[in-house]
């Protein structure tokens, strides 16, 4: 037995500052366990009151004479922590804290929560909140409304987890304008105990849920929320996961020494980790109940084994009998990751056998405003036997002679004959609804607007996508962690926390990192003589702790061929280097090889507390500044990650030969980006850091380091 059970599916319930006055949330949440018919025993605890609503009541959760497995608290945080004593005293095996007062408003309120909790731990007591709505279970065998909502949601397959509760009523009120059913329901508050994480190990393995919906303000885990959600939403019985994050911005992006740390932030994290594990980002609770219901399209085999449909490919047919709406939908299909599919010649034939001249019989079909139930059958039975369809999405917009329910019985019929999605999109309310209920009795999802049906066609394909993605084998990678080590302590056994970019190089060649020629000159003649060792043209740098940023100080000068040049590029950087920072410690400058020719790219990492190393991926150079077309992932990353990251930069095309340029070495640049990940891993001390730019060479051509900074933290004193 899950410990969870006793929160959702209790036995017997106690109400503990349950209040005979109306309106009260004592009396309220008393007041809906009753009337939602709950199937246990219900015990209300008031020391003041001889019952509440007709039910005898109980001084004490100790008074009561039988066994009773779940409390429900609604008391001040002092005499929430009583409660929580005398429940662990009387054998209680689960709590939910409804009320508020605790870490949300100060450190007393926070030292009591911790108290709770460690009781709780010491009891082996799963909590739920405090500061919470509560729980939800529908299902007709529990009946449990253990919250301050009125509604009691219809039974259903679909679960809800939600870190606000004031966002669950809104939730609930939506759910109901929509019949929208729900398997479990759930408030976590402060997270003082049970947290996302828990609940939803807990609806994976809970056969009545088939989908599972999250509202998500912010997580305390990271690495493990990414690894055990991964199993969740791709193991052998996967669960869709979709969730919405409040505070979609980039305000979390810190005013940082690298390009990583000024580009990323709290919303490149939470991309991250979606991405990584499986989750289903979706933009507002419109598109998450979207989403969700297209999730629960299911079909049954002749031996009874039951599969969610979802699209083998991202390749669409829209039929639909109105141009306008077609178009709409045409348009979002495009924008949601999807495209239109192109039509056999058996398909066109069939489509003209079956409808009018005026039709169109191309993709999307347009089956004419006085389209007849069999016209729609007939179009959607051929396109979906197309080999090249993937899915269907069906349009209608009420005419006068348009038969809703005969259309709607058409596409039941197509529907169940095959193994790939029909998502539908009937317009309108009133002129359509019959024809909408039949869908829905008939579990096949029907949206108001097209643009949502396609969203969540998208929505379809991208969990396809991730269901079906190839594990990639590892590659073969060996690194001499102990020499980087050694640089690293070094720096910090002298309160040093910027490492210098020889010092950077030479950490990075321990990770299989290929660097150019580097040396430092002191001044102009000795710049002239390594010249001349390393061959032109060169590059050289300024070198200064407090110039991290050298082409801001003008500290940078490339392409140099001959002594001449050296000396002159040498003064005018120091020269710049002095004016731009006349407090600056100059140590000297520069001699670099110039680069082969290659593609300037970006790698870098910033570390975030809880969450670990963010790593990042992008164009390079200027480029980055500039168009800021980068990708982010959490370390430690495998091969899938790496070559994900890479390919979903919108320059990705760049690298593959693009008008005559050169292909460039993608799958070397997969190795690199892993070794970032293991340096970043193995070395903790390492804060942020860039290496820009990279320079992608040929393919099979290797990539080089032209530059690199990296930040260590600050050792607390």
């Amino acid at each position: 037995m899950d410990q969870l059970d006793a929160i959702f599916s209790p036995q017997s319930v106690a109400v503990v500052g349950a209040s005979t006055t109306p309106g009260k949330v004592g009396h309220d949440i008393f007041a809906n366990i009753l009337k939602g018919n709950f199937t246990g025993i219900l015990y209300p605890v008031n020391p003041s009151a001889r019952s509440v609503l007709s039910v005898k009541a109980y001084p004490s959760i100790l008074d009561i004479p039988d066994p009773v497995e779940l409390a429900i608290i609604i008391l001040p945080p002092k005499l929430a922590l009583e409660a929580v004593y005398n429940s662990v005293e009387k054998g209680i095996k689960g709590i939910v804290i409804v009320s508020a007062g605790f870490r949300e408003v100060g450190n007393e309120g926070l030292e009591i929560e911790n108290q709770i909790v460690s009781i709780c731990k010491n009891a082996d007591v799963r909590v739920v909140g405090p500061n919470c709505l509560g729980v939800i279970n529908p299902n007709p065998s529990v009946s449990l409304n253990a919250s301050f909502s009125t509604h009691m949601p219809k039974p259903g397959n679909i679960s809800f987890i939600s870190q606000s509760g004031a966002l669950c009523t809104a939730v609930l009120d939506f759910a109901a304008d929509r019949d929208f059913g729900f398997s479990k329901f759930i408030s976590i508050g402060n997270k003082a105990d049970v947290d996302e994480l828990d609940i939803l190990r807990y609806l994976h393995e809970d056969l009545d849920t088939e989908v599972i919906m999250l509202y998500l303000e912010e997580l305390r885990r990271g690495p493990e929320f990414i690894e055990e959600v991964k199993h969740i939403t791709s193991g052998d019985r996967p669960t869709p996961v979709i969730a919405v994050k409040s505070g979609r911005t980039n305000a979390g992006a810190m005013a940082a020494a690298s390009h990583t740390g000024a580009l990323a932030g709290t919303e490149a994290v939470y991309n991250a980790i979606f991405q990584q594990s499986g989750i289903i980002r979706a933009d507002s609770i419109n598109d998450l109940f979207n989403f969700a219901n297209a999730f629960t399209f299911k079909k049954q085999t002749a031996v009874g084994k039951i599969y969610r449909k979802i699209p083998a490919g991202n390749r669409v047919a829209i039929i639909t009998n109105a141009g306008g709406p077609g178009i709409v939908a045409t348009d979002m299909t495009i924008s949601s990751g999807l495209r239109l599919a192109s039509f056999s010649g058996e398909t066109i034939k069939s489509l003209t056998s079956h409808l009018p001249r005026a039709a169109n019989l191309n993709n999307p079909v347009d089956v004419i405003g006085d389209a007849s139930f069999d016209r729609y059958e007939s179009a959607l039975e051929a396109v979906v036997k197309d080999d090249g369809v993937d899915g269907a999405l069906v349009i209608l917009t009420p005419q006068s002679m348009t038969d809703t329910l005969g259309t709607a019985e058409a596409i039941v019929r197509i529907t169940n004959r095959t193994t790939k999605p029909v998502l539908c999109c009937f317009m309108g309310i009133f002129d359509v609804s019959e024809g909408v209920k039949y869908l829905q009795e008939h579990g096949i999802p029907v949206y108001r607007f097209p643009e949502n049906a396609a969203k969540a066609f998208g929505a379809l394909y991208y969990y396809s996508q991730w269901l079906n993605r190839h594990i990639l084998p590892p590659f073969d990678l060996k690194h001499d962690k102990t020499k980087a080590d050694k640089v690293i302590q070094r720096y910090l056994k002298e309160g040093k926390y910027y490492i210098g970019e020889l010092d950077g190089l030479d950490i990075l060649k321990c990770y299989g990192f290929s660097v150019l020629p580097t040396h430092l000159a002191k001044n102009e003649n000795e710049a002239a003589d390594i010249a001349d060792n390393i061959k032109y043209p060169v590059v050289l740098k300024i070198v200064s702790p407090q110039i991290i940023h050298k082409s801001d100080a003008g500290g940078v000068v490339a392409g140099i061929k001959n002594k001449e040049e050296i000396k002159k590029a040498y003064n005018q950087i120091i020269s710049s280097a002095k004016q731009f920072d006349p407090k600056a410690q100059i140590d000297g400058v520069l001699v670099q090889k110039m680069s082969d020719p290659g593609q300037e790219t970006i790698l870098g990492m910033n570390r975030y507390p809880i969450f670990g190393p963010l790593l990042m991926f992008g164009f390079g150079g200027i480029f980055i500044e500039v168009f800021q077309d980068v990708s982010f992932r959490l370390a430690p990353i495998g091969r899938n990650s790496a070559r994900k990251m890479i390919h979903s930069i919108k320059g990705y095309k760049l690298f593959q030969g693009f008008r005559g340029k050169p292909k460039r070495d993608v799958e070397h640049l997969e190795k690199l980006l892993i070794s970032l990940s293991d340096m970043v891993t193995n070395h903790p001390e390492i804060l942020e850091m860039d290496i820009n730019p990279l320079f992608v060479h040929e393919e099979g051509k290797g990539a080089t380091v032209a530059d690199c900074r990296i930040i260590l933290k600050k050792v607390e004193t």
